[in-house]
């Protein structure tokens, strides 16, 4: 991912340049033939609405994000020796793992390899990965598959397009120009190499979730050999989706179309597309300002406003995808630790609201959002003080309205205008959810 400063400064340059180098092509996408098993995948991530994305490497170790070999200029001699340093001795699978599932999440996404190069599984591609280059000798990838599978979440594997170290990654794009490679470069050959080590992440670990790609905006003009590669994951793992970080509509081969630090369509952040396509969505958010590691970022979301952002994902019908920086030892920070127990409470009593649901019918707005699954509505109350919330008219006939955790009953009119809901009264409650009985 990008550091927010790296990133406010390139966005407009970036985003004009991308939208005339990748065309949206989304006639091609829907015309598409999709075997059932990908049809399936898409199904149940569409159902499970919230994943732990995990952003952890080298960079961990400078505690000042993911991108600080960039942004500090590091050099590939000298990044290349802190990473031999890298030893995570506590770093646990299991707690992990354990700590994602009771948080109400069904999937982890973590960085196989971020732009610095690095990669965070053995790899016969190259030597420059954490069991060959580091004391750690481990692969804690194939651990966290491990227990993926023992406590039935899945996994993604994200991998960056982007690399600040391979010489083969050239014509340089809009980074990576400071770390002093060679200005030359065979840029088939890299691409070789990443089908190479996509081929390994795919032939590995089991099976996968899919494949989370991230950094092909560096070079949007660049011939990317995507038809390919997207061929070649889907031949090697037939349910596996492919997830891509291109701030663009979707593209032929895509499964997936994910937003970067906003919600669907938004585009507060000035870099992700406001064209929404009919694939599953997702919404990436990171729990303070920054995706890896950070000792001085201490501006954590609250619990509330998190469960907020959970709802509003839902009530667009996205997943909402909630990243981690972990500490260089293998820990993860005790702040995030804290809100994702917080989160799992909630969810323990509101899930159901939240998994197997889709956008509801009335889109999300200033005081909450809706879900709907089948013939049940969930108002999400999440800004409304007054007594009473006038929702406009649907076009089913509700039968009963009741408050979710308590079974309370929610009074309620309904007109042909509209219908009224006089709220309960509950104290420091993040989320009131109204859950609407509904007949044709």
């Amino acid at each position: 991912m990008h550091t927010s400063v790296r990133r406010r400064t390139l966005s407009v340059a970036l985003a004009l340049i991308i939208a005339f180098a990748l065309p949206t092509r989304l006639t091609a996408q829907a015309q598409e033939t999709v075997p059932p098993e990908r049809l399936a995948a898409r199904e149940w991530y569409r159902d499970a609405k919230f994943g732990l994305f995990i952003h952890w490497g080298v960079y961990s170790l400078l505690g000042n994000g993911e991108w600080v070999m960039q942004n500090r200029g590091i050099r590939v001699p000298e990044y290349e020796w802190l990473a031999s340093t890298f030893n995570p001795t506590r770093f646990d699978a299991e707690e992990w793992v354990s700590l994602a599932k009771a948080a109400g999440m069904r999937y982890i996404t973590i960085t196989s390899r971020h732009h610095d190069g690095f990669s965070m599984f053995s790899s016969r591609a190259s030597r420059y990965n954490i069991v060959d280059w580091t004391p750690f000798r481990r692969d804690p990838l194939k651990e966290l598959a491990e227990a993926c599978r023992r406590h039935g979440l899945k996994l993604f594997f994200y991998y960056s397009q982007l690399d600040w170290r391979h010489p083969d990654y050239w014509p340089r794009g809009e980074t990576g120009r400071t770390t002093g490679r060679p200005d030359s470069g065979t840029w088939d050959r890299y691409l070789d190499f990443m089908d190479t080590q996509l081929e390994e992440l795919l032939t590995g670990y089991g099976p996968l979730g899919g494949i989370w790609f991230d950094g092909m905006w560096d070079k949007p003009q660049a011939p990317w050999r995507l038809e390919r590669t997207y061929a070649l994951i889907h031949r090697l793992q037939s349910a596996a989706l492919i997830v891509p970080n291109h701030h663009k509509a979707p593209l032929p081969g895509e499964d997936v179309q994910t937003f970067e630090q906003d919600l669907p369509g938004a585009n507060t952040a000035g870099f992700n597309t406001s064209e929404i396509g009919a694939l599953p969505l997702e919404t990436s958010l990171t729990m303070n300002n920054s995706w890896g590691f950070n000792v001085t970022d201490r501006s954590f979301k609250s619990t509330t406003q998190l469960i907020h952002y959970l709802a509003r994902a839902a009530g667009f019908g996205a997943n909402l995808l909630l990243n981690v920086g972990p500490r260089p030892d293998g820990t993860i920070q005790p702040e995030a630790v804290e809100r994702l127990r917080e989160l799992g409470k909630w969810m323990e009593q509101f899930g159901g609201s939240i998994h197997g649901t889709r956008a509801g019918p009335i889109p999300p707005r200033d005081w909450g959002a809706t879900t709907q699954r089948g013939d049940t509505i969930y108002v999400h109350v999440l800004n409304w003080r007054d007594k009473q919330l006038s929702l406009p008219a649907l076009p089913m006939r509700i039968t009963a309205a009741r408050l979710m955790g308590t079974g309370e009953a929610v009074p309620f009119a309904q007109s042909g205008a509209g219908i009224t809901l006089t709220l309960p009264e509950t104290a420091n409650s993040p989320d009131r959810v109204i859950v609407l009985v509904t007949a044709r």
